[in-house]
């Protein structure tokens, strides 16, 4: 009878169980619908960090709702976010190519695209819109540094395997956010003079910064499904499970640096 009272009034007494949730949503800029999804954990009503996840050049496809999971269940709310419109995604790196390059040759409606994105974030009932992130793959970690240089209020911005280079160099004061740059060692498409001048433009900035290269990681070492794009349409792209625990957990530290102080 001990045992049995002791076994309910555990069950009574327990938090309840955390259970991410996801749901699909749309929101717009100008004419443009965008697709975009959001998760959180909703077995606490506690506010909490928004964070905004930035697709690779694929387009807003499950890698990136997978990575909101993620962050959901670490306890955040994240919403991965359609930089193209009506949730396009490319079938081929040619598509990919040019709906990206469309995309970073007008920068201020990007940047109206991820502010919509992130206002839509910050009017979710679980976020604390005074405590925000953005984090983003490939073309998606070009994105969130562009939106750091362009003073985008974020305290973190974390880039995978992300481009560097930029028309805009981020000005002394102009950023807000920490950044964290997980870049492959071995990424043919991220060349050695593009990282000096980064890490010039940053030091110059008085930005803070971390740069994290990783040896042996090659362009979207953290997608599981890189081994498959790279064979299919020879691209030089590869899965690497250790460095993707690894740069996972830069990011983490990343987080609860900004978030818990």
């Amino acid at each position: 009878m001990k045992r049995l009272f002791a076994a309910v009034l555990l069950l009574l007494t327990a938090p309840l169980r955390a259970e991410v949730v996801g749901e699909e949503l749309e929101y717009r800029h100008a004419d443009t619908v965008m697709k975009g999804y959001i998760a959180w954990d909703n077995a606490t009503r506690a506010k909490r960090p928004g964070v905004l996840v930035v697709h690779e050049w694929w387009g807003h496809n499950d890698y990136a709702r997978k990575r909101a999971r993620q962050l959901a269940a670490m306890g955040y709310t994240a919403l991965a976010v359609d930089m193209y419109g009506d949730g396009t995604q490319a079938q081929h790196p040619d598509e990919a190519g040019k709906f990206s390059s469309a995309v970073r040759a007008n920068m201020p409606v990007a940047e109206a695209r991820f502010r919509a994105a992130l206002d839509v974030l910050h009017a979710h009932p679980s976020v604390n819109p005074n405590k925000s992130a953005a984090i983003g793959y490939c073309f998606g970690g070009a994105v969130v540094l562009e939106m750091a240089r362009r003073g985008v209020d974020l305290g973190a911005v974390a880039s995978f395997h992300g481009s560097l280079g930029t028309e805009t160099p981020a000005q002394p004061g102009a950023v807000k956010a920490r950044i964290l740059v997980a870049n492959g060692a071995d990424d043919p498409f991220v060349k050695p003079e593009a990282i000096a001048a980064f890490k010039a433009e940053m030091d110059a900035a008085g930005v803070d910064y971390t740069f994290i290269n990783y040896e042996g990681a090659k362009h979207s070492f953290t997608n599981p499904d890189a081994d498959q794009y790279g064979q299919r349409f020879e691209l030089p792209l590869a899965y690497n499970a250790e460095v993707d625990r690894a740069s996972w957990g830069a990011l983490q530290d990343l987080f609860k640096k900004t978030f818990n102080e």
